[in-house]
C-alpha cells in the first residue's frame, strides 16, 4: 500500500495506518513499516500497537492471544520492544492517551522517536494466528 498527498498546498498529516493479517511460526510474522518526521521538539510521537485478543471479540476467528511488538531503527537495531502493555514504563501514559487496548495481553509502544525509517514487527508469543499491527501519529 501506498499513500500520497496529492495537495502540496496543505500541511498533511497521516493519523493512522494499521494492517491485519495472519502470523505465522518463527520468521512468519506481521510488520508495519513507517518514517517518523521531525514535529516541533525534534522528534516524532508515536504509538504502536499489537492486538489479538480484543479482534475476538469483533468476530475475528483465530485471532492471536498473545502478540508481541518489537521496533526496529533503519539500521536494523531494536529500539524498543513490549509483551502486555500494562508492564510497560509507559503504562500511565497509554492508559491517560486513549490507546490503552482493552485486553492486557495486547502490546503498545508509546513514545518519541527521531526522524527516520522504522519497522515494526507483530509476533505471536509461541502461537499462530491473526493479528493486527496499528501505528498511531497522536499529535
Amino acid at each position: 500500500m501506498e499513500i500520497y498527498d496529492v495537495d502540496g498546498a496543505s500541511d498533511p498529516r497521516l493519523g493512522n495506518l494499521s494492517t491485519r493479517a495472519f502470523i505465522g511460526e518463527a520468521d512468519d510474522v506481521l510488520i508495519g513499516g513507517f518514517i517518523a518526521g521531525a514535529s516541533a521538539g525534534g522528534q516524532a510521537q508515536g504509538v504502536l500497537r499489537a492486538l489479538g485478543p480484543s479482534l475476538a471479540s469483533r468476530g475475528v476467528n483465530g485471532a492471536v492471544q498473545d502478540p508481541t511488538i518489537e521496533l526496529f531503527d533503519g539500521n536494523g537495531n531494536s529500539v524498543d520492544f513490549n509483551d502486555n502493555w500494562k508492564d510497560s514504563d509507559g503504562r500511565n501514559r497509554i492508559e491517560s492517551s486513549g490507546f490503552a487496548p482493552s485486553d492486557d495481553r495486547e502490546a503498545v509502544l508509546f513514545g518519541s522517536f527521531p526522524p527516520g525509517a522504522y519497522t515494526a514487527i507483530v509476533r505471536g508469543k509461541g502461537e499462530a494466528g491473526v493479528g493486527l499491527v496499528e501505528i498511531y501519529n497522536p499529535r
